[in-house]
């Protein structure tokens, strides 16, 4: 490892290189940098003399040419932030190449390099540059210090192969500030806006860049795919059509230097496209039908996470992307269009709203028979279930009939399926009709609280039902409690509120002790019946056990003393009927009465 001493010559050629690679001769035209991607070059003479004849710059010295550069390459960037800041100029290990860093604002001023590396490749290394080898070859002398930049300053990159023949070289710039600032470390604003701002296209459309100049004396397109600008052979033209993601670059050469240099970045994202879609049918009783569902069936093999699948309820709202309906959908009776919009995630210029479905809402039968139906007892029977049919519904009945509706005899459950079988659906709903025997009523027992001038009675019966009360002429109620009735002769009606017919009874309202103790004491020495004066010749007849009739009493007797044929009866239980004469003169027995009572001695 060596500084050059001697003139060395390489001959290697790699004219591809040459050819494709973007490389500006002369410090005038200086390409400009604003990012960190790799920038390819390959070198090819010099130009015209940047240093006018002067015996070096920096730590350069003349090359085979007699001048400082032999096959040179020009380039400027600005920094757009603060930090430490390096590149890497990688080259093939059997070359010779030099670089020289200047901090200047045009080239006619450019003064000494404050980077500079003349030494020689003897030790064939691959790389050359500021800051650290990025092989890890920490004694590599083509490395120069790191720099510490500022914002808003520029700086010119000089690059030369000391051979007169060359296979290219790349740059790749480093360090700290591309950490702290990845985007903005370089400023772009060097590169001018010929070109426009970035392009986001579909894969399934053209883009044509414009750069028609005046005072153009030719042009030059270029692409970058990642490893560096590159000629795009043929291209000679103003505009320049693309159809590949790439970083483009244009070089105007003017009549009148320094040339025009823009770049734009064009990015093409996967156009989707929708495949077809079956026709969808549903239950409106189900209330809601999930889109998402024709998701996959709509992108096929496409990356669901590469796309945004959205359904719209016309044609122009899918294309515009607009009121997409909710994936959660509100089905209704009767037949929807529903349109499919496929968009690129990356790109939602990128879409596709070719395709659409039907979504057909199927009624499910509404059922609105009742649910209970009473019969009366001893009669024909009762119709029940859907007495009003459809003719599209079929109709099943749990016992196997497939009747709308059946006339029933006997209580129970009876189960009722009624189904629309519509585009291949079966929308059923089912409902029990629970049928109930309501019984005639009667009564079996009325019960008064104490015989006093105004009573309360109670009507027990012993059929279960829904029933209302009436007594004498008042009028109808729910409670079987009657308040304010006075001692007597009074009708009863109780009437089913389920239809079933009713039954008006007459009953008495008397009283009479439970027992009789015939001891003479003045207490409960006789047993009467309190209350008969109000009925037509009531007729009280007692008989023991037997059925042997001991006494006879009307409203004029005192009552009984326990006694019969003047002797002593023992202490048991006796039982008594009370007869009296109706409004037609028929003597009738009175009923519902408890009609026993105790002898104590």
């Amino acid at each position: 490892m060596r500084l050059k001493t001697g003139l060395s010559c390489f001959f290697m050629i790699m004219a591809l290189q040459l050819v494709l690679a973007q490389v500006a001769d002369d410090c005038l035209n200086a390409v400009p940098i604003c990012n960190n991607t790799p920038v390819n070059g390959g070198t090819s003479g010099y130009g015209i003399d940047d240093f006018n004849n002067a015996p070096s710059s920096g730590c350069l010295e003349p090359t085979v040419t007699g001048f400082i550069e032999s096959n040179s390459a020009w380039y400027r960037f600005r920094t757009g932030a603060s930090g430490q800041l390096g590149f890497n100029i990688g080259f093939d290990t059997s070359e010779d190449w030099d670089f020289a860093l200047y901090k200047a604002a045009d080239c006619s001023s450019l003064g000494d390099p404050i980077r500079c590396n003349f030494f020689d490749n003897s030790d064939n290394d691959a790389f050359a540059g500021v800051g650290e080898d990025p092989s890890g070859n920490t004694g590599n002398v083509q490395y120069e210090d790191w720099i510490q930049v500022a914002p808003g300053e520029d700086y010119y990159l000089l690059i030369n192969n000391f051979s007169n023949s060359n296979s290219g070289f790349s740059i790749q710039f480093s360090g700290q500030i591309f950490v702290s600032n990845p985007f903005d470390a370089l400023d772009c604003s060097i590169i001018n806006n010929l070109l426009g701002a970035p392009i986001a296209a579909c894969d399934n459309e053209n883009v044509i860049l414009d750069a028609t100049s005046t005072d153009a004396v030719a042009y030059t397109w270029y692409s970058d795919t990642g490893a560096g600008y590159n000629v795009i052979a043929g291209e000679t033209g103003p505009t320049l059509t693309v159809t590949n993601s790439a970083m483009y670059r244009v070089q105007v050469t003017t009549s009148i230097p320094p040339n025009i240099i823009s770049e734009v970045q064009v990015a093409f994202s996967v156009a989707p496209t929708t495949n077809p879609v079956m026709d969808e049918a549903v239950c409106v009783d189900t209330g809601i039908y999930d889109l998402s569902q024709k998701d996959g069936e709509a992108l096929g093999a496409q990356d669901p996470a590469a796309h945004l699948v959205s359904y719209h309820s016309s044609l122009a709202d899918a294309t515009n992307s607009l009121n997409a309906l909710p994936k959660q959908y509100s089905v209704n009776a009767g037949t929807d269009t529903i349109y499919i919009r496929i968009s690129s995630v990356e790109n939602p210029r990128c879409f596709d709203a070719s395709q659409q479905f039907t979504l057909q809402g199927v009624v499910t039968p509404i059922l609105t028979f009742d649910d209970e139906v009473f019969i009366c007892e001893n009669t024909s029977g009762v119709p029940i279930g859907e007495l009003f049919p459809n003719s599209q519904y079929t109709y099943t009945w749990d016992s196997g009939e497939t009747t709308p509706g059946l006339m029933v005899t006997l209580p129970g459950d009876y189960t009722l399926t009624v189904s629309n079988n519509t585009a291949g659906l079966n929308c059923a709903a089912s409902r029990t009709i629970t049928v109930i025997v309501s019984e005639t009523p009667s009564i079996t027992e009325v019960i008064i609280d104490d015989l006093k001038p105004v009573n309360t009675i109670e009507i027990v019966t012993d059929v279960q039902g829904t029933f209302e009360y009436q007594l004498d002429t008042g009028p109808f109620q729910s409670s079987p409690i009657f308040n304010d009735v006075i001692p007597g002769m009074h009708t009863v009606t109780i009437t089913d509120l389920l239809g079933c017919g009713s039954v008006t009874e007459t009953i008495i309202v008397v009283g009479f002790p439970t027992f009789l103790t015939p001891n003479g004491d003045g207490s409960n020495d006789y047993w009467q019946i309190y209350g008969i004066d109000t009925l037509e010749d009531p007729i009280v007849q007692i008989y023991d056990r037997y059925g042997k009739l001991l006494a006879e009493l009307d409203d004029n007797n005192l009552g009984w003393d326990g006694t019969y044929n003047g002797l002593p009866l023992p202490s048991s239980d006796y039982w008594f009927k009370l007869t009296f004469l109706d409004n037609n003169g028929q003597r009738i027995l009175a009923k519902y009465i408890n009609n026993h009572f105790s002898l104590r001695r």
